[in-house]
């Protein structure tokens, strides 16, 4: 059974279709080793598949956890002009069904994969989409049918890809996960390159095997294979002579959203620049790597995962988001091409190029620090209105643990008020993204409904509820426009009306008097503004106050 890319002229990709036939045939012929089903449809109606492989024909969810089995995770296609990862799979799991060596190295360990993810952007097969890309001859589109970035997608959801995606990482709760990707970038000498799980922000001792144990093996496993692995060139200025950094993969993407469930994450990026075949070959190399250590070192990573989910259930203080250490970077010895300027033939500009007859190899700047930015103290649970219900529904895809509130009931609770929100200018992904947010800390008396749900922090999901609902964290639901109707005032003013009542509001609230003054003596020349006048004093006051306007409705009991 080869497949088709093994059946072409290595510079091919399979088909959609090619793809799904190929394990359907496999898992009847196979069926003690492949279990092979749909699981979901996409938003363009295109089935959704996942295969599981079982060295002893286990394939039961349940039984796996029961048994306390480790489970490796292979997603691929999810930007489908990056297709190598689609063909490696197939031939793994061929492999898998015809090589009784191999499938014995399984042991108890499950293998768990998506063939296409992206099942949309697979259909939309084309050659032009890609200008800087090596082969292959045609290969699909980065966006979805609603021209989404999958890899963009995992905290907001807006796709049903992405609402499988939680759903399936909810209910296998997989060890490790390989994400399979092809590069944009500079040019050097290295076919495989590879973003993992940030060490810092995965944290604790889990982050720290990964960063001492898992990564060095890796890439000695790889230099042994052939396939010589460098970190994702993130050049800091331009070219990686300066330096590389370590990609902060929030949790918009694959391995920053896995993380909230700690779970180990890989993205392996091809180089875009080398022949198919070498990209083809790399990546299976790389996911057979990574599968290895796994099976080898399963029993480890599951103890270290329980470890940081027992640790995180009575957690102190949490880091929301994390910035890059720029005064204490690593090093790594790179293997690069000499990159020159020359004046440009297409217009009058200085052009950038790499010389390949030059090669060089040195130590780099690596900055692979990122140390936590904002850290906020726990709270014992949060509380959200029912009204919230797109919130709600994503908490519960990632199995989050809520319990309704069975009675109206007063509590005295802390709560954000929004101080600020710098938005991008156009749309991001289909949102207009708060790429600024300061908050201010409050406390009040509040009244819950009953059928409000009550979040505590002690459970072994309290990463992802932090992290999505602390609106200052890197990709909460605020920032991705979840709660924008708060941001938003429902009542105005008639400026003649309010005129005589601002007057009034001055001499009897010294407090807002005393803000007033401090603004005209900041802002001089809006003084002869009407309305930033008047609006000023309206959102200041006392007398004119709406409550719920700036209010972040998530509440935190302490």
């Amino acid at each position: 059974m080869l497949t088709p890319y093994e059946k072409g002229n290595k510079n091919q990709t399979t088909l959609w279709t090619e793809c799904i036939a190929f394990y359907e045939e496999l898992a009847r012929r196979f069926p003690n080793i492949l279990k092979f089903e749909q699981a979901a449809v996409s938003d363009g109606g295109i089935p959704l598949h996942v295969g599981v492989v079982s060295a002893d024909g286990v394939f039961d969810r349940e039984q796996i956890k029961r048994e306390g089995r480790t489970v490796f995770f292979n997603n691929n296609g999810i930007h489908p002009g990056e297709p190598e990862g689609i063909d490696a799979c197939m031939a793994m799991v061929r492999d898998f069904c015809f090589q009784p060596e191999l499938l014995a190295s399984l042991g108890k360990t499950v293998l768990l994969f998506v063939p296409v993810y992206n099942v949309d952007g697979c259909l939309n097969r084309q050659n032009t989409s890609r200008a800087n890309q090596d082969g292959p001859e045609l290969f699909g589109f980065r966006g979805n049918s609603r021209h989404l970035d999958l890899n963009r997608d995992f905290v907001k959801c807006d796709t049903l890809n992405a609402q499988f995606f939680n759903q399936l990482i909810t209910a296998w709760d997989p060890d490790v996960m390989v994400d399979t990707h092809t590069s944009n970038g500079a040019d050097y000498s290295y076919t495989m390159t590879l973003i993992h799980t940030q060490c810092d922000k995965l944290g604790g001792e889990l982050g720290a095997y990964l960063r001492d144990t898992m990564l060095p093996q890796i890439y000695s496993d790889m230099e042994a294979a052939g396939w010589p692995t460098c970190p994702y060139v993130n050049p800091v200025v331009e070219t990686p002579d300066d330096g590389i950094a370590d990609f902060l993969e929030t949790a918009r993407f694959s391995t920053g959203f896995t993380a909230l469930h700690n779970i180990i994450g890989f993205m392996p990026e091809t180089h875009m620049l080398k022949p198919y075949a070498d990209r083809y070959d790399s990546m299976r190399a790389l996911v057979d790597t990574v599968r290895n250590f796994t099976i080898k070192h399963g029993e480890q990573i599951k103890a270290l995962r329980a470890a940081a989910k027992a640790t995180q259930r009575k957690q102190k203080e949490w880091a929301i988001t994390w910035r890059m250490d720029e005064e204490n970077p690593g090093s790594f010895h790179f293997k690069g091409y000499e990159a020159q300027r020359s004046a440009s033939k297409l217009g009058d500009y200085i052009r950038l190029s790499y010389d390949r007859s030059k090669p060089w190899a040195r130590d780099i700047k690596w900055y692979n620090s990122f140390p936590a930015d904002t850290v906020i103290k726990a709270p014992k649970a949060y509380v959200i209105p029912q009204a919230w219900r797109e919130v709600i529904e994503r908490l519960q895809w990632n199995g989050v643990q809520m319990t309704r509130i069975e009675a109206p009931t007063t509590v005295q609770a802390q709560y954000y008020h929004i101080a600020n929100v710098v938005s991008r200018p156009t749309a991001y992904e289909g949102h207009m993204f708060h790429d600024e947010v300061s908050v201010e800390k409050r406390e009040d008396s509040f009244e819950l409904a009953a059928g409000d749900y009550y979040v505590s922090l002690d459970q072994d999901n309290a990463r992802y509820a932090v992290e999505t609902l602390e609106p200052q964290a890197h990709d909460s639901f605020f920032r991705w426009g979840f709660f924008n109707s708060v941001l938003e005032r429902k009542e105005n003013i008639s400026d003649y009306v309010f005129e005589d009542l601002a007057a009034d509001i001055l001499a009897t609230e010294p407090e807002t008097k005393a803000l007033f003054e401090n603004w005209k003596a900041a802002n001089p020349a809006l003084v002869k503004d009407k309305d930033a006048v008047l609006h000023f004093i309206f959102h200041n006051c006392q007398r004119q106050r709406e409550p719920e306007w700036r209010r972040y409705p998530v509440l935190s009991i302490v």
